[in-house]
C-alpha cells in the first residue's frame, strides 16, 4: 500500500480504496491547477502516484462537474469522504508532500492555487 494511503486509512479513518480514490482526486487537482514541474516532483515521489492520477482523470468529475478546489472537494464527497475527512486528507496530503519535496516546492504549490492555503 502506498505509504500516504496508508496515513489516510490510519489518520482519518478511511478504507484502503476511498483513500486510494481521493488521493488520486488531489492529484488531479493539483496536476490541473499547480505549477506542472513542482506537482510532477510530488506524483513522482509517489510510488503509485501515476496510476492514481491516472484512474482519478479516468473516473473524472461528470459532464456537469465543477473545476477548482470546490470540484475536488465535491468529488471526493462524492467518492464517500464527509467534509472533515475532505480537510483531513488534503492536510495529510501537503504534511507528506513536505517530507517528500520540500517546503519551498510545497510552498509553491498551495501558493499558486486560490483558496488551497485555507485548507492546510
Amino acid at each position: 500500500m502506498n505509504e500516504l494511503v496508508a496515513r489516510f486509512v490510519a489518520n482519518v479513518g478511511i478504507d484502503q480504496p476511498t483513500a486510494e480514490k481521493a488521493l488520486g482526486i488531489i492529484l488531479d487537482f493539483l496536476q490541473k491547477e499547480g505549477p506542472a514541474d513542482k506537482v510532477q516532483a510530488l506524483i513522482d515521489s509517489l510510488p503509485d502516484g501515476q496510476a492514481l492520477l491516472q484512474a482519478a482523470q479516468e473516473s473524472g468529475g461528470g459532464m456537469f462537474s465543477m473545476g477548482g478546489l470546490m470540484g475536488a472537494g465535491s468529488r471526493m464527497m462524492a467518492a464517500g469522504l464527509t467534509m472533515g475527512q475532505v480537510q483531513a486528507v488534503t492536510k495529510e496530503t501537503i504534511a507528506f508532500a513536505r517530507e517528500k519535496v520540500g517546503e519551498d516546492t510545497i510552498g509553491e504549490i498551495v501558493g499558486s492555487i486560490p483558496g488551497l492555503s485555507q485548507f492546510v
